[in-house]
Parts: C-alpha cells; structure tokens; sequence
C-alpha cells in the first residue's frame, strides 16, 4: 500500500486507535505480507491429529460439539471492544461447562496468528479484522479455511424450525463466498452507508433531505448562505466518497453497472450513469460547496469539523456514531439517508442504499475444534447475543432483528429506518473486499481525491480510474472476483 493509505497513518497514539475503530466496522483493511502469503503456502500438509472428537448431535448440540474439548477464539480489539464477544462465551461457557475456553483480543491479528498458521496450530475462532487482517482470499486459496455450510445449515439458536442462514440479513452469505458455493466467512456486524447530517441542521434550514441532485444543489446553497459548507469527507483517505457515491451509481444506473465494475470488465467506468455521477460530485467543488480544507483533512478531523455544524453531509458508514459519540452534539439529532440521486430517469428508486457486512469471522481448518468455533457464531447469531452488541456499541448484527426493545441511538434508528425504506434496493458494491488496493489507492486517493480537489476533471478521473481497472484486471499476480 502507498504511504497515503490510512495504515501508515498515526501508527501510535490516538490515530492508530482512530484507524482501528474505523477499519473494525469497515472489514477492508487487508495486507497481506509475502512472509504470511509464503507461511500459508508452505503450510499444506502436517495435520498433527489432536482435533476434538465429535460429541454428541442433539437438539441443542447440532454441530455435535466435544463437551470437553477446550475452545480457542482470538477476537479483533477494536471500536466494538470484546464485552459482547465475551459475553457470548460466558454463554458457550455455561452450556458446555466441562470445556474450558480460552479468549483473547489483540489488534495485531496478522504478527499474532500468522506463525500459527504456519505451525498448524490456528485458534478456532477470529474475528479477522483491522489494519492487520489476513487476505481472505489467500487463506481460502490455501485451503486454510473451514467451510462454513453447516453452521448456516444449523438449527437457529432461538428457534430450531429456521436455519441459521434464514435468520441473516440480506447478502451476508454471498459476502462470505469466495468463489463457487462454500462459505467461508461470516460478517458479524452490519454496516449501513450513506450521507449522515443532523436532522436539527437540515430543519434550521427550513428543507427536506434532497432526493435528486437540483434539490441536494439547492440545498447547498441555502446552507452556504448560512455559513454551513454543504459537504465534507475524509479528504485524506477519500475511498469514503464511494459510501455514498457508489450506491448513488447503482440507483442510476441500475445494479448492473456497479458488478460491471466489480468485474473488472472493459469501460466499466466509462458508463453513462458514472460519468453523471462524477460530475454531479464535480459541481460540489466547482460550486464552492465543500467545506474549505478539506482534501486535507482525515477521517476524524472531517467528521469533528461536520459534528461542529460546519457543514451538512458526510459520506460515511454507521461506525461513526460510535467513533464521533464525544463530539456530536446532544441534540444533534444524527441521521442517514440513501444516496441523492439525479432525477426521475433513475433505474432504482429513491432509498436505494449501500449495506453490508463487516467485522469477518472465520474458522481456520486445522482449527482443533472447528465445531466449537462455529457453536460459538451460532450463540452470537442468536437474538440475545444480537441485542447485547446493538445495545452496547449502536451497530446492527449480521442477524436479521435484534433491534426490539433496544433503546436505539438516532443513528441507528436512522440507519434501520433507512434499511426498511430500501427493502430489497440494498446494494453491495465489492471493490473494498476484492481490490483493497485498487479501491483504496487508485479509485479513491488517485481518483475521486484528486478530483474532487478539482486537480482532475470528471473525465479525465475516469479515464485514470479506467487505467488503473484495467491494469487490475491485466494482473495474473492478482486473484480475481466475479458476481455470481
């Protein structure tokens, strides 16, 4: 990754901690070193043998879990923090009481396990996340990984006349698909993307949230003229600008146009509905409605100078409630909405908005207890478990519900609200788990950045992000992805 990309960005101190928080919700963030790619290589066949027996298949067992056999879960120590992950084994702890089970958190997910895999002697459960995430994809290349099928199979834990699979939240089993059928990761948390404001801001303007891009433009005007810049996003890390402007893509041009570009395929980006799209991103900055400063600002300084009232919109993911939570104001009145489109010709309707999946966890295949660590998914994907983490750190699970009687933040009532006005115009762009470099370096930093700092036109941004596609797509070094 270049020097730009927000890993080598306050490696220490509180922007270490920043990134952290970020990259947990956001499950992006993968560099693979070529010490971990040679170690999962290397790492084929020795299968030392001491793997838990099977126990007992019952109703209450389905996964046959030993009640004996110790359990190991190393979790990512980020903006969610461990308590729900620990009180979920509290759970797993009182309904196998004879197992003894062995929890850690870390931030460095890669330096910890990455030997570990080497030796064949992985932990049976990770939360595979932040700046030190493994590649996915190399891990599952190496047949490191365990199959997931059967805890989807599973009985629920709450109800056992619906499948575990039945119970999630929309495109959380195809996140965890690779290539063909098996799954092999599991997206914990649910991560809603879009335009956030307060709803105390937009009010005190006398104005609706604007549903095509005059209204957005008339808008911003009538905010400058109060003194509030219309928009502002992490300059320095702008592949945040695609959190609402990709699903604004799909909404014009259909969903076609966004698995083109997933796909790589050839003038992906030179389509119609992106073209329109840059440009009405373009006219913010020509029109002088972004906050001043702002192509230099990280992601916390650009979400404190919004949660000061000193513009209107930010592109962003549902993490920011909790990442920004000490400097939004009381009654700032958080709010997320789907994307602005451009008008009327739109292929999608208004509400048509990017959610998905984050924070992935995985079962390594020569976990010694790979049964324990997919009981452990199944005891977090229950409703109980799904509250708890709503409750304690404002994000939805991947869990369909869990939202009843959980007194919800603003944001997280917004983003709920916003996920029912979508209904089945959920859209999930890939680029950010396929091509993290691509997405992060190249379309983000050396594209929209560059653009929306006015040192590129629209056109001549496409033409570049084009380029730097097609190289990706040219590159037998890279494993490529296609929807399904």
């Amino acid at each position: 990754m270049g020097s730009t990309s927000a890993e080598n960005h306050g490696t220490e101190g509180v922007g270490r901690r920043d990134l952290i928080k970020r990259s947990a919700a956001l499950g992006l963030i993968s560099v693979p070193t070529m010490s971990f790619l040679s170690a999962c290589a290397s790492s084929g066949g020795d299968d030392s043998g001491d793997k838990a027996k099977a126990g007992k298949k019952t109703a209450k067992n389905p996964l046959a879990v030993n009640d004996t056999a110790g359990m190991e879960f190393v979790l990512f120590d980020g903006g969610f923090g461990k308590e729900y992950a620990e009180d979920a084994v509290k759970i797993y702890e009182k309904n196998f009481p004879k197992a003894k089970v062995k929890f850690s958190a870390t931030q460095k997910i890669q330096s910890t396990l990455q030997p570990r895999f080497n030796q064949g002697t992985p932990p049976d459960l990770i939360d595979n996340s932040g700046a030190e995430q493994m590649d996915m994809g190399v891990l599952a290349g190496k047949n490191q990984l365990t199959d997931l099928t059967p805890l989807l199979d599973a009985p629920s834990y709450d109800d056992p006349g619906k499948k575990v699979r039945d119970t999630l939240r929309p495109g959380i089993v195809e996140m965890g698909r690779l290539e063909g059928e098996k799954v092999w990761i599991l997206y914990y948390a649910y991560t809603v993307y879009g335009v956030w404001y307060s709803q105390k801001a937009l009010d005190s303007l006398d104005e609706q949230y604007p549903e095509t891009w005059d209204q957005m433009l008339a808008v911003c005007a009538k905010a400058k003229k109060k003194g509030m810049a219309g928009w502002t996003y992490a300059g320095k890390y702008p592949y945040y600008l695609p959190f609402s402007l990709y699903p604004m893509i799909g909404k014009v041009g259909g969903r076609e146009v966004l698995d083109a570009i997933d796909n790589l395929e050839p003038n992906a980006w030179k389509h119609p509905a992106v073209k329109a799209c840059f440009e009405a991103y373009y006219e913010l900055y020509k029109k002088g409605y972004v906050l001043k400063g702002t192509p230099g600002l990280d992601h916390i300084q650009s979400q404190t100078a919004w949660a000061e009232g000193k513009a209107l919109f930010i592109p962003n993911g549902s993490w920011v409630e909790n990442e920004s939570a000490n400097v939004i104001p009381e009654d700032f009145d958080l709010a997320v909405s789907a994307p602005t489109g451009l008008d009327s010709s739109d292929k999608m309707p208004f509400g048509t908005i990017w959610a998905s999946g984050g924070e992935p966890f995985i079962v390594p295949a020569k976990a010694k207890n790979a049964s324990g660590g997919m009981e452990q998914l199944r005891i977090m994907l229950s409703e109980a478990s799904s509250k708890n983490f709503t409750g304690k750190v404002k994000s939805l699970t991947a869990y369909n519900g869990g939202t009843d009687g959980v007194t919800l933040t603003p944001g997280l009532k917004s983003g709920v609200a916003a996920l029912d006005k979508a209904g089945e115009n959920v859209v999930n762009p890939r680029m950010q788990d396929w091509y993290v470099q691509l997405q992060k370096e190249k379309i983000g930093v050396s594209g929209l950045g560059e653009m929306m700092a006015g040192r590129l036109t629209p056109a001549e941004a496409i033409k570049k992000i084009q380029a730097f596609a097609d190289e990706t797509a040219d590159d037998d070094s890279i494993k490529h992805y296609k929807h399904q």
